[in-house]
C-alpha cells in the first residue's frame, strides 16, 4: 500500500479541462517535486488532492483511506495533511505562536498551554522562536513561509503538500525557507510545486514534469536532468537551465 495515491484525477473549469488523468503515488517519508509550465494544473493537482477543490473523476488515498469517498471523514483524513500555500494564509490577527497553535487547540482540542508548547517548539524548527509574539504584519515574507511551515508541521502530518511555497517571495529571502523544506526531507512525505531547480535537483526523491494537464514523464532529478527520455522534458528543462542557471 502506497501512502498517498492519486488514481487517474481529471477536473475540469466549465468546458476546460484542465487535469486530464494524472496519476501517481508519494511513500512514507518521500519528497516528490512537481514541475511544469504554468497554468498546467499543478496547483489544482495539489487542491484535488486534499479536496479544497475535489476532482471530478478519480480516487485519493491516503494510508488506505478514500478521501475521495462520499462516505469520507474529511475533517479528520485532512488532519493527515499539512498544506503550505503560496500567499501565506496566516491569520493576521493572530501571533506567530497563535497561528501555529491554533490547529491544535482548536482541531486536535489539545489544552491551550500544550498547544502553545508546541507551537514553539514547531516554531524552533524552522529558526522562529525568537519571533512568537510578533505578527505577520512585523514578519518578512520569508518568515511567513516559515511560520506556515511549522503551522503545517504542527499538526503532525503524514504528508505535507507546498504550493509554490517561494514563489510570492523577495530573491533573497528564498535561501531560508528553501533550506528549512531541506532539513525536512526524510523526515515528512513533501510533495512540492515549485520552479526551484537547484532545490528539485538536490532534495528530490523524484521529479514529476507536467504539461497540458498530464504527466509527461517522471525519474530521478539524476535521470530528469541528465538523461530524460522525452524531448518535451528535454526542452523545457533546458530553458529552466538557461534562465535560471545551472545552480
Amino acid at each position: 500500500m502506497h501512502m498517498l495515491e492519486v488514481k487517474d484525477i481529471h477536473k475540469s473549469y466549465g468546458s476546460y479541462e484542465v487535469l486530464k488523468g494524472v496519476s501517481f503515488s508519494v511513500e512514507k517519508e518521500e519528497t516528490k517535486v512537481i514541475i511544469g509550465t504554468s497554468g498546467t494544473g499543478k496547483s489544482t493537482l495539489l487542491k484535488c488532492i486534499n479536496q479544497l477543490d475535489p476532482p471530478d473523476k478519480g480516487e485519493v488515498w491516503l494510508e488506505g483511506e478514500e478521501l475521495t469517498s462520499p462516505s469520507a471523514d474529511l475533517n479528520r483524513i485532512r488532519q493527515k495533511i499539512g498544506f503550505v500555500f503560496q500567499d501565506f494564509n496566516l491569520f493576521n490577527h493572530l501571533t506567530a505562536m497563535q497561528n501555529v497553535s491554533i490547529g491544535l487547540e482548536k482541531v486536535k482540542k489539545m489544552e491551550k498551554g500544550k498547544a502553545r508548547e508546541k507551537a514553539i517548539e514547531e516554531l524552533k524548527k524552522v529558526g522562529l522562536e525568537k519571533q512568537a509574539d510578533q505578527y505577520p504584519a512585523q514578519l518578512s515574507g520569508g518568515q511567513k513561509q516559515r511560520v506556515g511551515i511549522a503551522r503545517a508541521l504542527a499538526m503532525d502530518p503524514a504528508i505535507i503538500l507546498f504550493d509554490e511555497p517561494t514563489s510570492a517571495l523577495d530573491p533573497e529571502l528564498i535561501g531560508d525557507v528553501l533550506e528549512v523544506m531541506k532539513n525536512l526531507a526524510g523526515k515528512v512525505a513533501m510533495l512540492i510545486v515549485t520552479h526551484e531547480m537547484g532545490f528539485a535537483r538536490n532534495v528530490a526523491d523524484e521529479i514529476i514534469f507536467m504539461e497540458g494537464g498530464h504527466i509527461i514523464e517522471c525519474g530521478s532529478p539524476d535521470q530528469m536532468f541528465n538523461n530524460a527520455c522525452k524531448a518535451r522534458t528535454r526542452e523545457f528543462l533546458g530553458k529552466i537551465s538557461t534562465l535560471y542557471g545551472k545552480e
